[in-house]
């Protein structure tokens, strides 16, 4: 077994068990190592802390697997570390009966680097770790083992694999893909495309909050931004909305929104409009109308990958916020959002206050919003907090 030796001090992060030790904090390396090899972790004084796979590419030199330095890591471990992260979300009330699931959710599940998406009968696998990566055909075993599912698809492509030294994987690792792939959240039917989708295809993380959006929504006029294909906009109709508007650059996404409005027999398409525009010029031009709504939903792509991009990030929310609060009539719902690591929670509230301030309406936090319940939090991982926001009311 090679041994990665830590600097002096270095081990207290480990001691409190986040799993992530960066290049800053390793001595050296005692013996050869590949990547996504499996190294002995130690303190400077020689003693032994976890157990983590090496990634002398990135900035996070090892990521741990356990904490228990007896525990071997092999074929075994990783499929009894699938099997675990699937039963657990077996035992969730707010899971039951949904269609799709996240099913692995990286660190937090003791699994770094391992992403994995149960869309009924297909498992999407995304794999950003060089020993994610090492461990491919067990993490897939292991996920057909534990869901009975007839295929698993890898979308590997995320930019975040270059940052390991990795280039992109994507295509089928078990079984065969159905002709149409289409999944009922909370009793409204949506496609999946996880051949060409965003990430895994679908974002399973919001779907608590599409839901509140469609319990806020009734007798509302909507405005859903960056609707991407129309989850947010689905779930205020069936909630019972006046009206929705729902504004996204992409020509594509916007054709899948409205297939999923077609799936839905039950919704009242005449009071769905779907817009290709520039969300921040769009926003403009109503303002320019004197356009306002009951009920507006900003989620954007992510602005600040990293704390390094924070600041320019943090003047991009501020003026999209700016924008929502203006459009809203009195005693309206701004349910805003970040997905951008960069951007912590205070900050982001922060930067809603400001924005409110600024157009000088008084607002009041009525939810905190996070990530559904199959997107864990690990204790000691806070940067696993990607996903926050906020329904204001003003």
């Amino acid at each position: 077994m090679t041994d990665l030796i830590l600097k002096p001090g270095k081990e207290r992060s480990v001691l409190r068990r986040h799993p992530w030790i960066f290049a800053g904090s390793v001595d050296r390396l005692e013996g050869r190592a590949r990547p996504g090899d499996t190294v002995l972790v130690k303190d400077a004084d020689g003693r032994a802390l976890a157990r983590a796979a090496w990634s002398p590419e990135s900035q996070i030199r090892a990521r741990v697997w356990t904490f228990d330095c007896d525990q071997s890591v092999d074929h075994a471990f990783i499929k009894r570390s699938v099997a675990a992260s699937v039963a657990r979300r077996a035992t969730h009330p707010w899971l039951a009966g949904q269609d799709g699931v996240r099913l692995i959710h990286g660190e937090s599940d003791g699994l770094p680097g391992v992403i994995a998406d149960r869309f009924g009968p297909v498992v999407v696998v995304q794999l950003t770790s060089a020993g994610a990566d090492k461990w491919r055909e067990a993490i897939v075993a292991g996920l057909v083992q534990a869901t009975g599912c007839s295929t698993v698809y890898e979308r590997s492509d995320s930019d975040v694999r270059k940052l390991e030294g990795l280039g992109p994987v994507t295509g089928l690792a078990h079984g065969e893909l159905p002709a149409t792939l289409s999944i009922v959240e909370n009793g409204v039917r949506m496609e999946v495309d996880v051949v060409g989708g965003h990430k895994t295809g679908f974002y399973l993380d919001q779907r608590d909050n599409r839901l509140l959006t469609g319990q806020l929504s009734a007798g509302r006029d909507v405005l859903n931004c960056f609707c991407y294909t129309g989850g947010f906009s689905l779930q205020a109709l069936a909630g019972g909305a006046k009206s929705v508007i729902s504004i996204d650059s992409s020509g594509p996404a916007l054709l899948t929104a409205a297939r999923n409005l077609a799936l839905n027999p039950q919704l009242d398409a005449s009071r769905a409009e779907w817009r290709e525009d520039d969300v921040f010029q769009a926003l403009r031009g109503f303002k320019a109308e004197g356009r306002k709504f009951d009920l507006i939903v900003l989620d954007p792509p992510k602005f600040a990958p990293s704390a390094a991009h924070a600041e320019r990030a943090a003047r991009a929310y501020k003026d999209i916020n700016l924008l929502g609060f203006r459009l809203l009539n009195p005693g309206g719902i701004l349910m805003t959002y970040s997905c951008s690591g960069g951007i912590g929670q205070e900050l982001f509230q922060k930067i809603v206050a400001g924005a409110a301030a600024d157009v000088g309406v008084e607002a009041r936090i009525l939810h905190r919003l996070s990530a559904a319940p199959d997107h864990p939090i690990g204790l000691a991982v806070p940067e696993g907090e990607y996903l926050k926001g906020l329904a204001c009311q003003i």
